[in-house]
């Protein structure tokens, strides 16, 4: 693909100078006389590399530079490599526009060759350091910004911008990796990214700060009407994306429960209005969730002027929103090995017992990620709600049981293996499983 250069100079012999040198090389060329014109035409354009003019009226190529710079940190966008070019040897000059952000220097009357390499080689390393850079601000399975990232991102709009800073969540997403696992948890996370990006603006932030969580913020957006209408798009394209996914009959209730607080009304800083929207999401999860609750001075419960006993109370039931408890818990890799070491570390201070089981799914000629989708809500329905199940590979669970011995775990087995026997569609298939005690 063609590189796009943008050259920027007052005087019309040097720009068609510029244009017949470059085109010959199948470059794309858009033509500039004047700072403020480069700066209008950045609002909208993305080019791979500006040959800008030192002396210009008006504006000239430093004060240029600058409010590029400016215009492009206060947007969130990457630096576009910047060549300057200019008539004088001017050794102070030069150290000006470097540390101004300038890419080189290159002296009229061009010579060809050099314009062509330093073009190619500025182009280059950019490209380069870009990729370094979304390595370490993208969240690779979303396309969005990532914690760290974001947190930098949406923390400068909050201080400079009006608009809604968001909470995002999506409603019963554990389900997805608990019933089709978790490939299908990812293809899902990434159809929400889609649905989402479908619907912001290029002044618009999106980051993933964990999970199925994720916060924004919505530039210019102060209307309640607006945030609602939002919602349910949001919400009816998910539903649409979920059943290409798993199919019309999927039967889980997916959905995006929104958190949000208007800027600069209720404060400038991200951590103090991220707090608000996080309150106002407990309120949308608490009504019924697929909907957006907009903070409002007293329409969350912030905690504050509560004794302990009801902070408590307050905390701990948006940890029994977040897990509601009903079965037993799966928990990521992370998180099962924590609470194994915790188990073993318990028993050794106070003389208990507990057991892990793996458990592997034996498929012949099924489709495994149905089988194991099913064992695993038959696993959920068949054991306590003390125990705890991580799913190692698309056919393998290990449960951990707490305060159970060798012989009361042979009874466990026994009613799983019976339950997995009785269910429809485990003809030709058996469960495997090994034993240890912890």
């Amino acid at each position: 693909m063609s590189n796009w250069i943008v050259v920027v100079d007052d005087e019309a012999m040097s720009l068609t100078s510029a244009k017949t040198l470059l085109g010959s090389e199948d470059m794309k060329i858009s033509c500039l006389r004047s700072g403020r014109e480069l700066l209008m035409f950045m609002d909208k354009n993305d080019p791979d590399l500006i040959l800008l003019d030192v002396m210009m009226p008006e504006m000239d190529g430093f004060e240029t530079l600058k409010a590029l710079r400016d215009a492009e940190q206060e947007k969130g966008k990457l630096e576009t490599p910047v060549i300057f070019l200019t008539g004088d040897v001017d050794e102070e000059a030069e150290k000006r526009g470097l540390r101004l952000g300038a890419s080189d220097y290159i002296h009229k009357p061009f010579n060809k060759d050099i314009l062509i390499r330093r073009i190619n080689n500025t182009i280059r390393y950019s490209r380069k350091i870009e990729s370094l850079t979304e390595g370490a601000t993208i969240d690779r399975l979303t396309g969005f910004l990532n914690k760290a990232s974001g947190i930098e991102r949406i923390g400068n709009l909050c201080e400079n911008a009006s608009g809604s800073f968001m909470v995002l969540d999506i409603d019963n997403f554990k389900l997805v990796n608990d019933l089709y696992g978790h490939d299908m948890g990812d293809r899902v996370l990434s159809s929400f990214s889609s649905v989402v990006r479908n619907n912001t603006r290029n002044d618009d932030v999106v980051c993933r700060i964990g999970g199925d969580e994720f916060a924004a913020f919505f530039n210019g957006m102060s209307d309640e009407a607006a945030i609602n209408a939002l919602t349910g798009r949001l919400n009816d394209q998910l539903m649409d994306e979920a059943a290409k996914l798993m199919g019309e009959d999927h039967g889980l209730p997916l959905g995006i429960s929104i958190g949000a607080v208007f800027v600069p009304e209720y404060g400038r800083d991200y951590y103090a209005v991220f707090k608000l929207a996080d309150e106002a999401l407990y309120k949308a999860k608490h009504n019924g969730k697929h909907c957006c609750h907009i903070y409002s001075d007293g329409s969350a419960e912030s905690g504050e002027g509560l004794s302990e006993e009801e902070e408590l109370l307050r905390i701990t039931k948006i940890i029994e929103e977040r897990n509601d408890g009903r079965e037993a818990a799966v928990l990521s890799t992370d998180a099962f090995a924590a609470v194994y070491r915790f188990v073993r570390r318990f028993n050794r201070r106070y003389g208990l017992k507990a057991v892990t089981v793996l458990f592997v799914v034996d498929e012949e000629g099924a489709e495994t990620k149905n089988l194991t989708a099913r064992y695993m809500s038959i696993l959920k329905k068949n054991i306590r709600k003390s125990d705890v199940i991580m799913q190692n590979k698309i056919n393998e669970f290990m449960v951990l049981f707490p305060m159970m011995d060798e012989d009361g775990i042979k009874d466990v087995i026994k009613r799983l293996l019976t339950a997995w026997q009785e269910a429809d569609g485990s003809d030709g298939c058996g469960i495997s499983y090994a034993v240890e005690p912890c």
